[in-house]
This record gives C-alpha cells, sequence and structure tokens, in this order.
C-alpha cells in the first residue's frame, strides 16, 4: 500500500509544481470566506483510483473540507457517476481542482487499463504484472493504480529480485551459461530468482536449476506452449512459474495466456495509457 508518508510528499510536490499558493485568479476573483459545493463526475467507463490521495489534497488546502462518496478505489465507474462531492473553501476547492483531476484521471487511467488486460485474458489463469517502466517518482503510484485494476506487482526496485537479462550475460564474461549463473546466486543469496531466456535451448539449460521464475522473452505463443509442456512434464508441481513478456498487446494477450504460462508482464499497463475523462463541477 501507499504510505501516508510518501502521498503527502508527492501532493506536496504536485501543488508546489502549481504555485497553489500564487493563484492570482482565483484570489483577485473569490473572497477568502467563500464557500462552495462541488463534484467530480465520471465521463467515461472506468476504474477508479485515487480517491483518498484527492481527499488529502484537498484537506491540505483546506483543512475542514467535507467529502461525501459512495465509491471506493478498484470501483468501477459509469458516465455522469459523481465520484465524489465536496464542500468547503471555495479558493480551495478552484485551486485544486486541476491538481486534484491530475492524480485521479491518471492513476484510474493506470487502473481502467489494466483491467482491461485482466479481462482479456479470463479464463484463463495467467496474472497480469506490471514492470518497472513507470514515470520516474510515481513508481508506487503506478503499481498501486495496477493493483486496483486487478492486476499484480512484479518487482518494486533493483533490490527485491534477482532478474538476470540478456544484458547482464552480454556484459559479464561475455557468454556466461545462464544455469551457471544462476547456480552462482543460489549459494548466495535468499532472493527470489528470475531468469530471462529468448529461445528453447536456453529454456532447456535452466530449467534443472529450477529458478523461481523463468521469463519467456518475446517467443512465439507456439514455443510458449512447447515451454509449459516441458516445463510440466518435468516438474509435477509446475515450477518454475513461467512468465510471458515482450510486446504483449490486448489484440495479443488472450492467445499467451491460452499457452498456459502462469504470468504475463506487460509494460504498457504503465507506460501506454489513456487517462480516464473526469471533471469537476461547482454547485452554485
Amino acid at each position: 500500500m501507499l504510505t501516508i508518508k510518501e502521498i503527502d510528499h508527492t501532493i506536496h510536490l504536485a501543488l508546489v509544481e502549481d504555485a497553489h499558493d500564487m493563484d492570482i485568479t482565483t484570489n483577485f476573483l473569490i473572497l477568502p470566506s467563500s464557500i462552495s459545493e462541488a463534484y467530480i463526475v465520471s465521463k467515461e467507463p472506468g476504474i477508479l483510483c485515487g480517491i483518498d490521495i484527492v481527499k488529502r489534497l484537498f484537506k491540505k488546502l483546506d483543512k475542514n473540507m467535507h467529502f461525501k462518496t459512495s465509491f471506493k478505489d478498484g470501483d468501477a465507474l459509469k458516465p455522469c457517476d459523481k465520484v465524489l462531492e465536496i464542500k468547503g473553501k471555495t479558493r480551495a476547492i478552484l485551486t485544486g481542482e486541476r491538481t486534484a483531476l491530475n492524480f485521479l484521471s491518471y492513476l484510474s487511467g493506470v487502473a481502467t487499463n489494466t483491467n482491461n488486460y485482466v479481462k482479456a485474458v479470463k479464463p484463463y489463469k495467467a496474472q497480469i504484472l506490471s514492470t518497472r517502466k513507470t514515470t520516474p517518482g510515481l513508481r508506487n503510484f503506478d503499481k498501486y493504480a495496477v493493483r486496483c485494476g486487478g492486476g499484480i506487482n512484479h518487482r518494486k526496485n533493483l533490490k527485491e529480485m534477482i532478474l538476470i537479462k540478456d544484458n547482464h550475460r552480454e556484459i559479464y564474461h561475455g557468454n556466461i551459461l545462464l544455469a551457471e549463473a544462476i547456480l552462482k546466486f543460489q549459494k548466495s543469496h535468499n532472493e527470489p530468482i528470475c531468469v530471462e531466456v529468448d529461445t528453447l535451448a536456453e529454456f532447456k539449460q535452466v530449467l534443472p536449476t529450477q529458478p523461481t521464475i523463468i521469463l519467456l522473452d518475446n517467443m512465439s505463443c507456439s514455443q510458449m506452449k512447447q515451454a509449459v509442456r516441458i516445463r510440466d512434464k518435468f516438474n509435477k508441481y509446475k515450477l518454475p512459474l513461467l512468465e510471458a513478456s515482450g510486446g504483449v498487446t490486448l489484440k495479443t494477450i488472450r492467445k499467451i495466456a491460452q499457452t498456459g504460462v502462469d504470468r504475463i508482464s506487460i509494460g504498457a499497463l504503465t507506460h501506454t495509457h489513456k487517462a480516464l475523462n473526469l471533471s469537476m463541477e461547482v454547485v452554485r
């Protein structure tokens, strides 16, 4: 979960970026004592994410701000749903409007995008995973939005898992055997080990070492089916986990899930998505 500390820190940066304490238009037109009501409304269907962040943001601008909602993060929205009703200082509502909508639209967009992939693989078992292809400084927010959309998170950062990729192999003594690299880590580390393979030959070389996850990078569906069959024959417990990766889209994901892989990691969950269309209306 997101911590209060990191939420407050990110809200602070966003408000400072928008010069919230120097809103010349609002401060010129609106009296400090003015009180208003407003609501945030959805303009299209999607998955909600960020509502508590928005509440906390407005509380920073007006500690007495009041809220009313029947929605929580992860809920499905329909067009014209009143996501959040707000009552408080007019200046705070107008000054915080864009920053609040930026958070809510952005995070709900990630959650909605993720949910589209989650629905696309049903009824197959494959889990949908985010990657580290996130917005710098907002990784925890991106990964939280993925969870709200029904996905799960791959490693949060470089220290959480050993992930041996092609570039590691290329640089480390040029052509180190994958199995050798895995055995080295198993002797000296307790962290989960994921190893990327590009071919079935590499897959067969790695399988006997039993890493936690074998990542099938840019393989065809036929190759992935073969990898699943080989793994299942080798280990009756269906381990290690097999993860498909590389260029996954909504058009291709169902066929990938049909191969029997356990996981599908998709960078597009967080780096290629559309913000959800939400707006704020002030009630006079």
